[in-house]
């Protein structure tokens, strides 16, 4: 594929899923730059802890998907893992750019092109570990263009002990309106797989005051059935609103 898939998105604004990722490696500076110069609204990636105590770009807690060495990211120092070489999106090593980003490099990249960096947590960081993450994207003055998600709620929690009002979203596969209740009381937004969406569920989430984002839309008469229900967000690897 040579191009982005245009779609009417209406209102809804849309994030790249690992930066481009239907072009680009995913979750590279390439993904990210790619996304950058497009119309997205929101840049999303994946940050791990590394052996050492630094953080690294990557979704899977191994390299074996991305770079074909199977290296287990948080027993790795952070230098092992800037060396490796990732595999192209044709499962070849033949590029010297291809490599684990540095959460300072994906940020300076999501300033740079003026766009939303989405960052998900990936595991259960203690709060000195969160602390450190955003201390550092406060050196690089934009702390205010970055919203939170993760799986994990207590992590959520832990942004918001150290940023009360930090942008937030909640990931799930599924979520009852139990859920959307104590989203609403903590003020954390909706990021949902799109299946689980209806848009009597939309409305919903809505009228709590919270905002809707789902993941991931590869298709466009899909994206826009969700666009047409009034979803915020839309997280996709490969389409752009024309």
């Amino acid at each position: 594929m040579n191009n982005t898939i245009k779609f009417n998105a209406r209102k809804t604004k849309l994030i790249a899923h690992r930066g481009l990722s239907g072009l680009e490696k995913e979750n590279t500076c390439a993904a990210f730059v790619a996304a950058g110069n497009r119309s997205y609204y929101g840049i999303e990636t994946d940050i791990h802890k590394t052996g050492n105590g630094n953080f690294i770009i990557i979704h899977d807690s191994t390299t074996i998907r991305v770079a074909g060495d199977n290296v287990n990211v948080e027993e790795t120092t952070y230098e092992t893992l800037r060396q490796i070489r990732l595999l192209n999106r044709s499962g070849i090593k033949d590029r010297a750019d291809l490599h684990l980003p540095s959460l300072e490099e994906y940020i300076s990249i999501c300033k740079q092109y003026e766009k939303i960096a989405v960052l998900e947590l990936k595991t259960d960081f203690t709060p000195e570990q969160i602390r450190e993450i955003i201390d550092r994207i406060e050196a690089l003055d934009y702390i205010d263009g970055v919203v939170f998600i993760s799986f994990i709620y207590d992590t959520l929690l832990k942004v918001r002990e150290y940023r009360p009002n930090q942008r937030c979203q909640w990931l799930q596969g599924k979520m009852k309106e139990r859920d959307i209740c104590r989203l609403a009381a903590d003020k954390i937004d909706v990021d949902i797989c799109w299946t689980d969406l209806t848009k009597k569920k939309v409305e919903m989430i809505h009228k709590k005051g919270l905002e809707v984002n789902c993941w991931t839309v590869d298709n466009p008469e899909t994206a826009e059935m969700l666009a047409s229900w009034g979803v915020d967000y839309i997280t996709s690897n490969i389409l752009e609103a024309e």
